[in-house]
């Protein structure tokens, strides 16, 4: 047993497999990087051109083209759609967020994992800080063009549902990714994280409480954090520093 260890060539091998192993960790790594940072660039650029005014044009048409031609107080579809539209949109809201955070701490907890309890929340809260910050830079109004179907006291650049939802879906999505013991499991977590995160995004212009510009750069923002979270949540379960798997 001992001598099938030390046989020729398996020190080699064992190196290689080492060093494959190095390699893809570093590929990935070097892809999420670049991944966030072409999504910062997608908000910079987004940003600039809605300072200059750029984006009217595109935001108007987009508005209106799911608004009743004939009156735009009205969105398109029947009346229960845009009432399951308004349950949709409150998924990202602050308070159902924050509900889904703290449950999913608990939970955390109470399989002793601490260290990633403190991941979600440092992520999460971390994510909403800095969103709250660029509205109050931006401090761009609600639309203009459209009625609003729900009343909102924030700023629209970027949207903050759009946003949180990215940051706290994403973040959740990939921790319970990771757990999962088959790449089928990995992706329909994934994806329906993914598909929570678009369908804020979508009902936040169809109820016209936000420009197609805000979510776009929601989306960029969050999926951006997100991305930077699982980087460092990765790095951190590699050096044994945060649980790699829950207990039951």
């Amino acid at each position: 047993m001992v001598s099938r260890w030390f046989a020729p060539g398996t020190l080699g091998k064992w190196s290689k497999l080492v060093s494959d192993k190095r390699s893809k960790w570093e590929f990935r790594t070097l892809a999420t990087l670049l991944l966030i940072v072409a999504l910062a660039l997608i908000f910079g650029v987004v940003a600039n051109e809605m300072r200059e005014g750029e984006t009217r044009a595109f935001d108007n048409a987009v508005l209106l083209a799911m608004r009743n031609p004939d009156n735009h107080a009205d969105p398109i579809g029947p009346a229960w759609f845009e009432a399951a539209v308004r349950d949709v949109t409150s998924l990202g809201s602050t308070t159902v967020i924050f509900i889904i955070v703290l449950g999913t701490v608990g939970f955390l907890v109470l399989s002793r994992a601490r260290a990633a309890a403190l991941l979600v929340l440092v992520s999460v809260g971390g994510g909403a800080s800095l969103m709250g910050i660029l509205k109050g830079i931006f401090g761009r109004v609600r639309p203009d063009v459209v009625s609003h179907s729900v009343y909102e006291l924030t700023r629209s650049f970027p949207s903050g549902h759009t946003t949180l939802a990215a940051v706290a879906y994403l973040t959740l999505g990939a921790l319970v990714a990771r757990v999962q013991t088959t790449r089928a499991l990995k992706m329909y977590v994934l994806s329906v994280a993914i598909l929570l995160t678009v369908l804020v995004g979508v009902s936040r212009v169809y109820l016209g409480l936000h420009w197609p510009t805000d979510v776009l750069a929601g989306w960029c923002l969050g999926a951006a954090w997100a991305l930077l979270c699982w980087s460092v949540a990765a790095r951190l379960q590699r050096a044994g520093r945060v649980e790699r798997q829950i207990k039951s």
